[in-house]
């Protein structure tokens, strides 16, 4: 049956729509949607390994215009918006850990938590929340995406069927591992 599954999501990854559906889910995924664009952005490379650089490129500015929608939020709706989105994924303590950092890393924060499993929501949000400068805001998630994206490109790229052959036969693993490490960033980001 994963097999089955996988099979589908690198026929949907190969299709007409997908590029637009890694856009959307890239954008949201930044503000307010909890599914990673790498769900999608994984099997588009596999699908289409000649691409591998322009998606990562266009999952990065996705996701740092959704990152500044995350910021708007924080900034001007976090009663409204950041405090329900927030609470949703249990990480008000974590948020307030988070707005005390800004003070002392800055864009540190940003660069080393959005390279993480850790949602990039509650970076955004709490950006937006602690006013910090926008356009540094700009550039460490620019610097963060990117790290985080070009490097599933890079290892994609160069170790290509090798590595398509390897998600393959330890399909089970390899999703498992992507699931324990996407649970951990909530443990994580809610008892850390």
């Amino acid at each position: 049956m994963l097999h089955r599954l996988y099979a589908r999501v690198i026929e949907i990854a190969a299709g007409p729509h997908a590029l637009a559906a890694l856009l959307i889910v890239s954008f949201v995924e930044s503000s307010v949607f909890p599914i990673l664009p790498d769900i999608l952005l994984i099997p588009m490379i596999l699908a289409r390994p000649y691409a591998a650089w322009r998606l990562a490129a266009l999952c990065t500015i996705a996701s740092v215009a959704g990152g500044v929608l995350g910021y708007a939020i924080g900034y001007f709706l976090f009663d409204a918006v950041g405090r329900p989105v927030l609470e949703f994924y249990h990480a008000m303590t974590r948020y307030d850990d988070f707005k005390a950092g800004f003070d002392r890393w800055g864009a540190w924060i940003i660069i080393i938590k959005g390279m993480t499993p850790i949602p990039y929501k509650l970076v955004t949000i709490a950006s937006g929340v602690a006013h910090f400068d926008l356009l540094a805001f700009i550039g460490a998630s620019i610097v963060s995406r990117s790290l985080r994206f070009f490097l599933i490109a890079a290892v994609l790229s160069w170790f290509g069927d090798a590595a398509r052959d390897f998600i393959e036969r330890r399909l089970t693993l390899v999703t498992s591992v992507f699931a324990v490490l996407l649970v951990g960033g909530f443990v994580a980001l809610r008892y850390l």
